[in-house]
């Protein structure tokens, strides 16, 4: 399948949004709560010459996605970009495209094309501070000690999503890193 015939498989952000059973709540807020930095105005002007659409794969109870979707759609926005949504579990063709590290299908994965249909830019599945972030809180899980890790993995989880939600710090490293990955689009432009 192309890029154009997976993009009009997905459903909108608000169809994926309405359907939502886990961290529906936690992504509307950092939606609602996230700007676009208006210092960025020139960057997106450009970027909206490019006409890009945007595929995400992800499924609703991944914490990142929910960090991530949001500030997607906010810079979606800004840049004029359709974005579908594609859920990962049932679209392991594509999935398998974007795999972290050549094995792990982990998301959310962004892909942006252009109206031709040639992918310009991938984005996935989360910035890089934020990976420092995850492999420091994973430190703190105790070896596989079936009485106290699940116990600890959940107070891991829970604590994971609440810095999601609340740290505006995460929001930004995320929105920099979208603009990085499209930033190598303006030095191509006519």
């Amino acid at each position: 399948m192309t890029l154009e015939e997976w993009f009009q498989k997905g459903v909108t952000a608000q169809e994926y949004v309405d359907s939502m059973e886990k961290h529906q709540k936690d992504l509307i807020y950092i939606y609602e709560h996230f700007q676009v930095p208006t210092e960025d105005q020139i960057f997106f002007e450009q970027v909206q010459k490019q006409n890009l659409r945007v595929i995400v794969l992800t499924e609703d109870w991944c914490g990142d996605a929910m960090l991530n979707i949001p500030i997607l759609l906010k810079f979606a926005e800004a840049g004029h970009m359709s974005v579908h949504i594609l859920s990962r579990d049932e679209n392991p063709e594509l999935m398998d495209q974007y795999l972290t590290n050549g094995v792990s299908r982990s998301i959310p994965i962004f892909i942006f094309f252009d109206p031709e249909g040639n992918e310009v830019a991938n984005w996935g599945p989360r910035a890089e501070s934020i990976e420092t972030f995850i492999q420091q809180a994973r430190k703190s899980l105790p070896k596989h000690d079936p009485k106290d890790f699940e116990l600890k993995q959940q107070q891991m989880f829970q604590f994971i999503t609440k810095s999601y939600r609340d740290n505006q710090d995460f929001w930004k490293d995320v929105y920099e890193s979208l603009k990085q990955s499209l930033k190598q689009l303006e030095s191509s432009l006519p």
